[in-house]
């Protein structure tokens, strides 16, 4: 186990997969694989982190006729089935759940896992300072908006971030293109989860 790594899987739910509310093509793929890598590597991390959209009324963030630029249809309801984490990831993380668990915009937009709080309050980067992170692993859905978020915000607190490639996806190839050329610029490192398996640094 890595005394200061952890994994963030930022919003693998139902809402952003095939059927959802606001489905990316291939998340439900993402989603078994990931839950595969949980299986087999979750005692590498420190931590494991999940993020959820959790919105209740999160204002211009939901419209009736979205640009799906900074407005979109309603999505992450909170507690419905749809927010929740994607059945496979529960399964994976089963019994006992994520070590951690962050959930985002109840009465505002939210993309990052950095906006969100953990059940008694806490900020993620709260969180992660207390144990001692200081490299975060991240995936999860979608890899041009919320994972992109959260990877920018994990290097601006000074985290060493990679990008799990192969456990994340994007609204568009090109939007993920743009995705991943900001997280490299800003210092993050492209890294397939095989690699990581591996020993990749």
């Amino acid at each position: 186990m890595s005394g200061s790594r952890a994994l963030l899987v930022v919003d693998v739910q139902p809402t952003f997969c095939e059927g959802g509310e606001l489905a990316v093509a291939g998340g439900n793929e993402v989603a078994d694989r990931i839950a595969g890598y949980l299986r087999s590597h979750r005692s590498s991390y420190r931590l494991t982190v999940t993020s959820q959209d959790w919105h209740s009324d999160p204002g211009s963030h939901f419209s009736d006729h979205p640009d799906l630029v900074d407005s979109w249809p309603p999505h992450g309801l909170a507690g419905t089935p749809n927010a929740e984490l994607h059945p496979a990831v529960q399964a994976a993380l089963a019994p006992a759940g994520a070590d951690v668990t962050v959930k985002k915009g109840l009465h505002q937009a939210a993309y990052s896992a950095f906006d969100g709080t953990t059940a008694d309050g806490r900020t993620l980067a709260e969180v992660l300072r207390a144990a001692g992170i200081e490299e975060l692993d991240v995936c999860g859905i979608a890899e041009s908006h919320c994972v992109r978020a959260s990877a920018l915000d994990a290097l601006a607190a000074g985290l060493a971030v990679r990008l799990l490639t192969d456990l994340t996806v994007p609204v568009t190839p090109a939007s993920g293109a743009v995705a991943r050329a900001e997280i490299e610029a800003a210092g993050g490192v492209l890294v397939t989860s095989n690699a990581v398996a591996t020993g990749a640094p």
